[in-house]
């Protein structure tokens, strides 16, 4: 009996425990692992979700809403819907103009018009000159009335008359050459010759006839029609203040 049971134990296999150097590798990662889950604690993070990021660098998620700003497929969806996403978009660096402007050319300041008075008119001087040609210097005043708006005043008269000296001599005034220089063009004409062209001019202005009283003021028109003959009317009273009325009453 004792005999098989020695057999029985020298026959069985004898199992020897695992080498010391084997089971060193294991303990030390169970120690490390367990060092780890003390010092950091266990994870908040849903499994598959990034580590928070330290202050100071830049997160995966702002760097992908910088993509998706910029037109990466690769964006993701809680980026792209950031508010503050398309800031990130760099603008153009040429504005772009105004609708109907041109690029590169500058519309010129148009210079401001100015109202200034238009140039009196030229006023004969005293006397009556039997050398000129009326009708020219009548053409003449119907052109330039047409043109700037004034009105003609023929004067007809004689060197010899005194009442046409009066009349030149209110004429000379400043208050009267400022009236006429305005609205007028004059044209004086001799009739105290023998100046049958001159007389025939007269009679055309003045068609009533009869006997003249010099001088024979008639206001034209530009298109030249009489608007006033004082030998139909009567002359105005020869001084600045009659004068002065009259052609005040037919500048207009």
């Amino acid at each position: 009996m004792l005999r098989s049971v020695r057999a029985d134990r020298r026959t069985s296999p004898h199992r020897s425990p695992a080498p010391l150097g084997a089971r060193l590798p294991l303990v030390a990662a169970a120690v490390v692992a367990a060092g780890l889950t003390a010092a950091c604690g266990p994870s908040s993070q849903p499994a598959g979700s990034a580590a928070p990021s330290a202050p100071g660098q830049s997160s995966p998620a702002l760097a992908s809403g910088t993509l998706s700003a910029t037109g990466s497929p690769e964006a993701s969806p809680t980026a792209s819907a950031s508010p503050s996403a398309s800031a990130t978009v760099l603008p153009s660096s040429s504005p772009t103009p105004p609708t109907g402007a041109r690029s590169g050319s500058a519309t010129p300041a148009k210079p401001p018009r100015t109202s200034a008075a238009p140039e009196p008119a030229k006023i004969p001087g005293p006397g009556y000159d039997s050398s000129a040609d009326a009708q020219k210097q009548i053409d003449a005043a119907l052109r330039a009335a047409k043109a700037d708006g004034r009105t003609v005043l023929l004067d007809f008269g004689a060197n010899w008359c005194g009442n046409c000296k009066a009349a030149d001599k209110v004429f000379g005034q400043s208050q009267t050459a400022a009236i006429l220089g305005a609205s007028y063009h004059l044209v004086k004409v001799d009739i105290g010759g023998n100046s049958s062209a001159n007389s025939a001019l007269l009679r055309k202005y003045s068609p009533s006839g009869g006997t003249y009283t010099m001088p024979v003021l008639v206001v034209v028109s530009p298109s030249g029609t009489v608007r006033t003959d004082t030998h139909v009317t009567g002359n105005p009273s020869l001084t600045s203040e009659g004068i002065n009325a009259f052609l005040r009453q037919w500048a207009s």
